[in-house]
């Protein structure tokens, strides 16, 4: 059997998982990153997408993230969300507010760099809606 480690899974609003898991995925800055037992310390920004998590008794579960950072040692992993739910939990009209404000960002950046950054969260949303609900 692999080998187990804490992970924890907090937003502002709530403690949404804390658990012996054997696998994270996490939509990284620089990429998906999966997290095993021993993992070298890491800490990396989170970028809205899709998590996914093995439980030690072989069960997979699914949440939305939108943005946050992750702490991860060789004994574990805390995923501090700026927003998640649980995937059962996302509906289209959240994921259409969510694109609509990151709109209205774009439009009222003050600054190029602005700009920039509010095209790209607006990219990772509508990358998450189409990768998370069904057409």
């Amino acid at each position: 059997m692999a080998g187990t480690f804490k992970f924890e899974l907090v937003s502002p609003e709530r403690l949404l998982l804390s658990a012996e898991v054997t696998e994270v995925v996490i939509p990284g800055s620089e990429g998906y990153l999966t997290v095993l037992a021993g993992h070298a310390p890491l800490m990396t920004t989170i970028i809205p997408g899709k998590l996914t998590v093995k439980t030690a008794d072989g069960k997979s579960d699914a949440y939305v993230v939108f943005g946050g950072f992750a702490d991860i040692t060789p004994e574990g992993c805390s995923l501090l969300a700026e927003s998640a739910l649980h995937i059962d939990e996302v509906s289209r009209a959240d994921i259409a507010a969510r694109i609509a404000h990151a709109r209205q960002l774009v439009d009222d950046a003050s600054s190029n760099e602005h700009r920039t950054k509010a095209e790209q969260f607006l990219h990772q949303l509508t990358t998450v809606e189409g990768s998370i609900l069904p057409a």
